[in-house]
């Protein structure tokens, strides 16, 4: 299946059930009462970021679908209303202002790049609409009224970069995205680079829309580093692989960073691609009764050429389902009511493996997956068992100052 998905056709792979994409919203409409509990996500399925959309919103569409055949949430329907920002901070802002004013949802899923998030957060906040962010992303947020269910640098680039030091050498150039996310998270590749006796030889960010990398690979190649480590983000940022692959670099320098997060490894070619390193909270080929179900399942759902699952899709999947379990603990969607059980440690087991908020940070205490592409897949050859969001954690506490409204960035000491 998977090797014979083209860039364009896995943009288009939202499944049988995902519904076109538009400008505005679109609802699923089922009779199973007039009291419907309202979700809405809104994560991008067309535009440079729609890699990580497409599979994000099959999975909490799939979700849906699942409790309403089960008999709802509370023995209500659940109504999903979801919105495609079209990879445009100004659609961000004003869907989630419709969310919260007008449909006046119970939670909002969604956000993909930290500056989606940073745009929807205070609007969320301030009309106090329950707020999940699944997207792994640099750390740092502080917000009693946000959960965060993805990744941040202290689980992976901690994990990952010791292990590639070991394994291929101790100079590094760093390539990523230039907004907070490349450029805090290039800050993490050097502390954990320097960590492990190691240096960044230098960091270069690009805009989302850049394409052309000729001059980089130049630089590279005369810089001589050990291998690349990458916090590239988007389709046109795909081109760099492309571009490495054909001056002959991945004959000689190794990559490693956020490759597979939006299914790159798939679009790529197996020359191009194999042979990456990544570190996620998930990945399709972990082996366990649980993922292996759900993989199945989602595939008889939306079709053998749905668009791949990654963390992003499956912690959004996560993400639905600790709200969820909390409304039901709850026993009902009153939004503080619903925070204090997530704050209780609640847990969700899953095809990620276990879940846990934690109340601190409400951010998840995860398992962690190191990954190596091989022929469009992943080889998982590391797994780190129940890891704590030990960035976040140092700079919030919502416990003590149950207020904060910020989003920190750490001092990363470099």
């Amino acid at each position: 299946m998977a090797t014979k998905l083209t860039r364009r056709r896995l943009v288009q792979a939202a499944g049988a059930g995902a519904v076109a994409a538009s400008a505005g919203p679109w609802i699923v409409r089922e009779a199973m009462g007039a009291d419907k509990i309202k979700v809405a996500s809104i994560v991008d399925l067309s535009g440079g970021l729609d890699i990580y959309g497409k599979p994000m919103y099959n999975c909490i569409n799939f979700a849906v679908e699942e409790m309403n055949k089960a008999g709802g949430l509370l023995g209500r329907e659940i109504q999903l209303i979801n919105y495609d920002p079209q990879s445009n901070i100004q659609l961000y802002t004003q869907y989630a202002t419709e969310a919260a004013t007008k449909e006046r949802v119970d939670v909002v899923q969604g956000g993909i790049t930290s500056a989606s998030r940073e745009a929807i957060r205070p609007i969320l906040r301030r009309f106090q609409t329950l707020y999940f962010y699944n997207t792994l992303y640099e750390g740092g947020v502080c917000d009693r009224n946000i959960f965060c269910t993805g990744t941040t640098p202290g689980q992976t680039v901690a994990k990952l970069i010791p292990y590639i030091v070991k394994k291929w050498g101790k100079r590094a150039y760093t390539v990523a995205a230039d907004y907070s996310y490349g450029q805090i998270t290039a800050k993490w590749f050097k502390k954990f680079m320097q960590d492990s006796g190691g240096e960044v030889v230098a960091s270069e960010f690009f805009p989302l829309d850049v394409t052309d990398f000729g001059p980089t690979l130049k630089k590279i190649q005369a810089a001589k580093p050990d291998f690349i480590l990458s916090a590239l983000v988007g389709g046109p940022h795909i081109s760099f692989y492309r571009q490495w692959a054909a001056a002959g670099m991945n004959k000689t320098v190794p990559i490693a960073g956020n490759v597979g997060d939006g299914n790159e490894q798939i679009v790529l070619s197996p020359d191009e691609s194999d042979g990456i390193h990544a570190a996620y909270g998930y990945f399709q080929e972990i082996k366990s009764p649980a993922n292996e179900a759900f993989v199945k399942a989602y595939f008889r759902r939306f079709g053998d050429n749905a668009a791949p699952l990654h963390e992003l899709a499956i912690m959004q999947y996560t993400g639905f389902q600790l709200w969820a379990e909390a409304v039901k603990k709850a026993n009902t969607t009153d939004r503080i009511k619903v925070i204090e059980v997530l704050e209780s440690g609640l847990s969700y087991d899953g095809p990620a493996g276990k879940s846990t908020i934690d109340a601190a940070t409400h951010h998840n205490i995860t398992d962690v997956y190191i990954g190596v592409v091989e022929n469009h897949k992943f080889n998982v050859v590391e797994k780190f068992d129940q890891l704590p969001p030990s960035d976040t954690a140092a700079v919030c506490n919502l416990k003590k100052n149950p207020n904060d409204n910020q989003q920190y960035v750490i001092d990363v000491k470099i």
